[in-house]
């Protein structure tokens, strides 16, 4: 049950120090790290409380951004139930290399899905540390930005009636769709984007995995990737054009590809199961510069999207995260404004050590299906170097886990 909103239903304006806006991974984070230091604040989102806690998103969270949930009190079931992964497997010339970063770096990932995290995080704050939440709000609308004296307004979903929400910061957690990014000026604002020409086709099979670990096949065909969900159901993605339709993907055309694409000598072929997600991602990049403006800070996807082909975007909403909820609690309780004035800096640091890496891994990952022998030649070359070359191995091992990034 959430919390209602003080003098709901009066019609005078409401007032919060800080308003949030998208409930996401990095909207429901600030908005614990403002609860748990007894500032108040207001998150909108909307979606309903049920569709946030099903929308199906990967989940493979770095061991630092796990600690640093923990450290926020908000890891306790992450901490109890994810699966620990410390080795990955690449599948390339019809043979299979284990790659075990976890014994090159002493470090891991957890693999707990996005919606059980969104779900956790829901509760905590608005069942746990009694925050204020508003679901399936309307034409949400940000104002008075380039003021000490923003304020949000938003459509009331019980009654129509519009709301106004007075406050002295905007959190901007709603994506790259969402109002925070639109109320950008557009003269003021850079976006950067790389699109990589490729889609990616996401499987959920009521299938178990084939193999303890995640896989990469790398083949002339395309790229496949497995990654275990549970003992009963498995992810898989396979290479396709951008913007294919998935009812071009039919259940015996993305077995046999799966089969196909993950082969290896001496390896048992994925075990069939019925599909019960297809989608098509098309793989793009795009980071947008200020992350600020006056009193709205965005953060996650708002902000920069790194494509899921090296498993990084809820890692970097969680960095903004509690970078943000940090240099608000300190603006708001002792008018600290250093972390609010270093904050774009030190988000977009990470981010774009994330992206060149993902650029660098898709090359791995697509370059031999790219029809250029010149690239094919390279990029089983780069495979080779990491399977030979203790260095790149590290080197590789420290990117892939984020352990190398320290800001």
């Amino acid at each position: 049950m959430t919390r209602p909103l003080p003098h709901a239903g009066s019609g005078a304006p409401h007032r919060f120090l800080v308003v949030v806006v998208g409930a996401g991974p990095a909207g429901l984070t600030v908005g614990n790290i403002l609860r748990a230091a007894s500032v108040d604040c207001l998150v909108l989102e909307k979606e309903t409380r049920e569709f946030i806690e099903q929308r199906p998103r990967a989940g493979v969270i770095e061991e630092w951004a796990a600690r640093g949930l923990e450290k926020r009190g908000l890891a306790r079931n992450l901490l109890d139930r994810a699966e620990l992964h410390t080795a990955c497997e690449f599948r390339f010339d019809g043979e299979r290399y284990r790659f075990p970063y976890g014994e090159l770096t002493g470090s891991h990932h957890f693999v707990y899905p996005q919606p059980l995290l969104v779900t956790d995080l829901v509760r905590e704050y608005a069942d746990v540390r009694g925050g204020h939440i508003r679901f399936g709000v309307r034409d949400v609308r940000i104002h008075d930005l380039d003021t000490d004296r923003p304020w949000v307004s938003y459509t009331c979903p019980e009654t129509g009636e519009r709301q106004v929400v007075h406050c002295d910061f905007v959190a901007g957690c709603d994506g790259a769709r969402g109002v925070s990014r639109a109320s950008l000026p557009p003269e003021r604002v850079r976006i950067a984007r790389h699109d990589y020409g490729i889609g990616w086709l996401a499987l959920l099979a009521e299938a178990p995995p084939s193999a303890d670990c995640v896989l990469f096949g790398c083949h002339a065909r395309g790229f496949a990737g497995q990654m275990p969900r549970s003992p009963e159901v498995t992810r898989y993605y396979l290479q396709c054009p951008p913007g294919d339709d998935p009812e071009n993907w039919p259940h015996e055309r993305v077995w046999s590809e799966l089969r196909e694409r993950l082969g290896a000598a001496g390896v048992p072929p994925p075990a069939e199961g019925r599909l019960i997600e297809k989608r098509v991602l098309d793989m793009h990049d795009y980071v947008v510069e200020p992350m600020v403006h006056g009193r709205l800070f965005l953060a996650g996807d708002a902000a920069h999207l790194v494509a899921p082909i090296a498993a990084k975007g809820m890692n970097l909403a969680l960095h903004d995260a509690f970078l943000l909820g940090d240099a608000l609690v300190a603006r708001l309780t002792t008018g600290d404004d250093s972390g609010l004035d270093g904050y774009a800096q030190a988000c977009l640091r990470r981010v774009w050590d994330y992206q060149e890496f993902s650029q660098w891994l898709s090359e791995v990952y697509h370059g031999t299906a790219a029809g250029d022998p010149f690239r094919a030649g390279t990029t089983l070359a780069r495979l080779r170097r990491l399977f030979t070359s203790p260095a790149a191995a590290a080197a590789f091992a420290e990117q892939y886990l984020g352990t190398a990034a320290r800001y």
